[in-house]
């Protein structure tokens, strides 16, 4: 079996939310059970770090990821989806888990995980946590794939969880309203572990502190604790620039209005790390200073030390060309403030954009610029919108463009139709942003 038929066996004959939507669901952890006993609880060999949420748990996740790498650790990473290769999903310091590993646990383990009718996320998580505990790493940082309470990362007892926030999504599956959506998300609390919940609404927030108060668990709302602000951009700058409650400035170099956020709950998550301590250099008040040097330089290289893609991710100048893996209503509300700031600047703004015929279409499209030209288009899976639909959707909105079958010919005409001062959006999905990611590769 080569690589390229252990992933393909993977995503084509097992069960597979990502391809088949509520489908490729499947409810429960007695497979994930099962396949972590035959590997002899394997999850029990390193600590943990737990992460849910609607939007921003990537991004947190390579943060806390970087940080720790940075301060000396052996970190593994599990996230998803994919953008270009399976193995982004599976990572130790940053390099992703080899093509050999992958193929060789899929023909080796096949004849155990078949007859449980384990799914594809099932298999990938075993898979993440058996080469995490071959591999000796201290500390993994997991994030949740759907949901929390019955998400199959929800065997571990980690040392903190963090919940970004929480919107309107997968309500097929977690329920129809945010209370019920909270719940299922909070159930990645533990007993006795602290918990950070970056945001919390009026419908929210009450949930998190009955789980938080069953569990015994510490709690903290990062937005009532706000540890970091926001400094002015200067002309040039390719980062974000902050200023914490101690007096320390330093950059980010993920970008985007929503990553203000993100950053009041790293550092509340790294807080916490550090009353535990894990982080011990900066208790020590003669190595503060290494501490600072530590997180500076995490937080402007967290793409390189841990692989992110996708992420208000610039592809090329001239006309500048950006893609963001958003696709919900939630992340939108950020991004069409950060399109709306590039229209002022530009010549013309171009969206090359598909979304999931499973997501709130017209809640996404009101959030839309108007003031721009759109490449409407749908990503490889089955889960697609079609692009004549969402032309007319969007017509709806006073949104105007043309529809393409693939995202290929998609971002061609607008590249096509682009002058160098330019600005070419393309997102709405993270298969468009993946299928744009291979052109580039």
């Amino acid at each position: 079996m080569t690589y390229q038929e252990a992933t393909q066996y993977l995503f084509n004959q097992t069960r597979n939310f990502e391809k088949q939507g509520p489908s490729g669901y499947k409810v429960g952890l007695g497979s994930m059970l099962a396949l972590d006993e035959h590997f002899g609880h394997p999850h029990t060999k390193f600590r943990s770090i737990h992460v849910a949420g609607t939007n921003g748990k990537g991004s947190l996740s390579h943060m806390l990821a970087a940080m720790l790498q940075v301060c000396g650790y052996r970190v593994g990473l599990y996230t998803s989806p994919h953008l270009v290769d399976f193995r982004e999903r599976i990572r130790v310091n940053g390099k992703p888990i080899t093509e050999e590993y992958v193929t060789t646990f899929v023909e080796k383990e096949r004849p155990f995980f078949e007859p449980l009718k384990a799914t594809f996320f099932e298999i990938t998580t075993a898979m993440a946590f058996k080469y995490f505990s071959e591999q000796n790493v201290d500390i993994a940082v997991i994030e949740v794939g759907l949901g929390g309470r019955l998400d199959s990362t929800n065997i571990i007892t980690p040392i903190l969880s963090v919940i970004t926030n929480i919107s309107l999504e997968h309500t097929q599956m977690l329920g129809s309203t945010l209370q019920e959506i909270a719940a299922e998300k909070g159930g990645i609390i533990k007993e006795g572990v602290p918990c950070v919940v970056g945001e919390a609404l009026p419908e929210t927030r009450p949930v998190f502190e009955a789980i938080a108060k069953e569990k015994n668990a510490k709690l903290i709302f990062a937005e009532d604790n706000p540890i970091t602000s926001l400094l002015p951009s200067k002309p040039g700058d390719t980062c974000q620039r902050y200023k914490n409650i101690y007096g320390m400035e330093f950059a980010c170099e993920l970008r985007g209005e929503f990553q203000v956020k993100n950053m009041n709950t790293f550092s509340n998550a790294i807080v916490l790390l550090m009353d535990a301590g894990y982080l011990s250099s900066c208790r020590d008040p003669r190595n503060f200073d290494t501490f600072v040097s530590e997180l500076r330089a995490a937080l402007m290289n967290v793409k390189s030390l841990t692989g992110l893609m996708g992420r208000w991710q610039t592809v090329q100048e001239h006309p500048t060309v950006v893609c963001d893996i958003g696709h919900n209503a939630g992340a939108w509300k950020y991004l069409s403030k950060k399109l709306e700031e590039e229209r002022k600047k530009c010549h013309e703004l171009r969206i090359v954009y598909g979304i999931l015929e499973d997501k709130d279409i017209y809640a996404n499209m009101s959030q839309l610029p108007k003031d721009a030209r759109y490449y409407w288009t749908k990503g490889s899976t089955k889960r697609a919108f079609p692009e004549s639909s969402l032309k007319v959707s969007g017509e709806q909105f006073g949104l105007h463009g043309e529809s393409y079958p693939t995202v290929e010919e998609a971002f061609n005409a607008a590249k096509g139709d682009a002058q160098s001062d330019d600005f070419i959006f393309v997102g709405g999905s993270s298969y468009v942003v993946s299928d744009f990611l291979k052109l580039c590769v």
